[in-house]
C-alpha cells in the first residue's frame, strides 16, 4: 500500500511540475534529494558500524550478560506470565539493550524474535497482554545513548551533536511510563469485559 501512496505522490509532483513548466526544478530537486540521501546514509553507516561493533564486543566480553542479569528481574516483574527461562526473555532483553544504545536497526531482529516466541506462548490469533506490553516497551524504548541520532546530527554538521541526550532520556522515559500506565489500564478494562 505504501508503494502506491509514494508512487501517487511522486506522480502528482511530476505532473504539477510539468503543468507549471518547472520540470527543470523538479529534476534538480530529485537529483539534490538523491545526493543528500546518499550523504546522510554514508554518515550513518559509519556510526552504525561503530555501535554494532561495540555491541558485538560487549556481547563477546560478557557485558551483555551483565546487562541481561540486571534487566532480567525487571523483565520477569513486567512479564510475570512468561516463564523465567523462556527464550522470549533473552530476546526481549537483547532488544531492550540495543534500543537503550539507540541502535534501532540492531534491535529489530531481537524484537521480531521475541514476538515470535511470545506468539508461541499465546496460541491465539489476537495479541496477548505480554505482546502488547512488549510492543509498548519496544516502541517507547528508553535511549541512554541515541547513537543513530547523534550520527545523523554529526553528518549534518551540528556543532554539538549530543547536546539533546538528557532531553532524549527524559522524553523516552516519559513515553515509556505513560505507555505502560495506559497499557495497564487497557488490560484491566479488558478483564472486566470478559
Amino acid at each position: 500500500m505504501m508503494s502506491y501512496i509514494w508512487f501517487f505522490m511522486i506522480a502528482v509532483g511530476v505532473f504539477v511540475g510539468m503543468a507549471n513548466g518547472k520540470m527543470s526544478e523538479v529534476s534538480r530537486a530529485i537529483i539534490d534529494s538523491a545526493q543528500s540521501a546518499v550523504t546522510i546514509s554514508i554518515g550513518l553507516l559509519g556510526v552504525m558500524a561503530l555501535w554494532l561493533g561495540i555491541m558485538k564486543i560487549a556481547e563477546k566480553s560478557g557485558l551483555m550478560d551483565i546487562v541481561a542479569k540486571v534487566l532480567k528481574p525487571v523483565i520477569t516483574k513486567i512479564f510475570p506470565e512468561i516463564p523465567k527461562d523462556h527464550p522470549a526473555v533473552s530476546a526481549m532483553i537483547m532488544n531492550i539493550s540495543a534500543n537503550m544504545l539507540g541502535l534501532g536497526n540492531a534491535a529489530t531482529p531481537f524484537g521480531i524474535k521475541a514476538m515470535e516466541y511470545l506468539q508461541e506462548l499465546n496460541r491465539k490469533e489476537s495479541a496477548s497482554n505480554a505482546m502488547c506490553r512488549f510492543l509498548v516497551i519496544n516502541t517507547a524504548s528508553i535511549q541512554l545513548i541515541p547513537a543513530v541520532m547523534i550520527g545523523l546530527r554529526a553528518s549534518l554538521g551540528a556543532q554539538n551533536p549530543a547536546d539533546f541526550v538528557i532531553v532524549s532520556i527524559f522524553s523516552t522515559a516519559t513515553a515509556l511510563t505513560a505507555g505502560l500506565i495506559f497499557n495497564n489500564f487497557i488490560e484491566k478494562m479488558s478483564i472486566f469485559r470478559e
